[in-house]
C-alpha cells in the first residue's frame, strides 16, 4: 500500500469538484499535474504548488495516477481516448459521474487497453472534500484501491464495492435519488405554507429536525422490504398512508400537486391491487414494476 506521497498525479477537469480533489492532494504534498480544457482554471492550483499543463496528453504523461473528474461520460471518452496509449500501464480513478452501465463500458475500456481502472462516486459537495462527512464510494480494481487508498482517503471517507465497476456508480445515484425526492419534498412544504406568509427559512427551521427523525424509520422500512412481509403488524397501511389530503390543501394553495402526486400514485395503484391493509413499504412494488 502507498504510504506517502512520492506517487505523481494527474488531475483532468478542473471543475469546482475537480479543483477540490486537486487542491486536497496538493496541500498533502503530492507532485501534482493539473489540466483543464478551458485556460485559467489551473492557476489557482498553479499558485498553490501543482504543475500546469497546456495538454491533457502532457497531464497524462506527468503522472503514475491519473484522475479524470470530467463533465459526463462523453466528455471521458473525449479526452481520453486519443491518450489511450499514453494511459497503458497508468491508473486511471474516474470520479466522473456515470451510470453503472457506462461506468462497466469504462472498466472493459481500460482492460483492453492495458490501464488499470477504479470507479468513484462522490457523495460530497467540493467545500467537503477532505473534511467531516465526505464519502466517496469505490468499485473497479481492488488492487488499485487498496494500493492507493491513502491518496483517496485525503477526500474522505473510502469505502470500496466490489470488481464490478457500475456498483460505485449504482449507489451514489440511488443515494442521490433519495436525496433528491427529499429534496424535492422539502421545497413542495415551502410552497405550500409561502401563502401563508411563512418565508423557506421559517419552514427549514421545523423541517430540518422532523425529516432528520423521520429517517430513522428507514432501517424498518428495509427489514420489512428484505423480508417481503408487507402485513406485519405496527406498519402504517397503505390506506391511512393516502395522501388526499395533502393533494387537497396543495391544490387550495394554488401550487402544482407532482411531487405529492408521484407518490400518491404509488399507493393507489397498491391499495387498487388489493392492498390497503399492508405496509407502506409495499410501494416498492409500484416503484419496481413501473406501468
Amino acid at each position: 500500500m502507498t504510504s506517502d506521497n512520492s506517487v505523481q498525479v494527474s488531475v483532468l477537469g478542473l471543475g469546482a469538484m475537480g479543483s477540490a480533489l486537486a487542491g486536497a492532494l496538493v496541500k498533502a504534498g503530492y507532485a501534482t499535474t493539473v489540466w483543464n480544457r478551458s485556460p485559467g482554471k489551473a492557476d489557482g492550483l498553479v499558485a498553490q504548488g501543482a504543475k500546469g499543463a497546456d495538454t491533457a496528453g502532457e497531464a497524462v504523461r506527468a503522472g503514475r495516477v491519473v484522475i479524470a473528474c470530467l463533465l459526463d461520460h462523453a466528455s471521458v471518452h473525449e479526452v481520453l481516448d486519443p491518450l489511450t496509449h499514453e494511459l497503458a500501464g497508468r491508473t486511471l480513478i474516474n470520479v466522473t459521474t456515470t451510470t453503472p452501465e457506462q461506468s462497466r463500458k469504462l472498466a472493459a475500456w481500460a482492460a483492453d487497453a492495458g490501464i488499470a481502472y477504479l470507479d468513484g462516486g462522490i457523495m460530497a459537495v467540493p467545500p467537503m472534500i477532505g473534511g467531516p462527512g465526505s464519502s466517496i464510494l469505490y468499485s473497479g480494481s481492488a488492487e488499485v484501491f487498496h494500493q492507493y487508498k491513502p491518496l483517496l482517503d485525503l477526500w474522505g471517507t473510502s469505502t470500496y464495492f466490489g470488481e464490478d465497476a457500475g456498483l460505485a456508480s449504482l449507489y451514489d445515484l440511488a443515494l442521490l435519488a433519495g436525496m433528491y425526492v427529499m429534496f424535492a419534498g422539502f421545497v413542495h412544504g415551502a410552497a405550500m405554507v409561502a401563502p401563508a406568509g411563512v418565508t423557506a427559512s421559517e419552514f427549514a427551521a421545523m423541517a430540518a429536525p422532523w425529516l432528520t427523525a423521520m429517517t430513522g424509520g428507514f432501517q424498518g422500512f428495509a427489514e420489512v422490504i428484505d423480508g417481503g412481509d408487507y402485513t406485519v403488524e405496527g406498519q402504517q397501511s397503505l390506506a391511512f398512508s393516502d395522501l388526499g389530503d395533502i393533494l387537497t390543501a396543495s391544490a387550495d394553495q394554488g401550487i402544482s400537486t407532482e411531487v405529492i402526486g408521484m407518490v400518491q400514485n404509488l399507493i393507489r395503484r397498491q391499495i387498487d391491487a388489493g392492498h390497503g391493509t399492508e405496509g407502506f413499504a409495499r410501494i416498492i412494488e409500484s416503484i419496481k414494476q413501473p406501468v
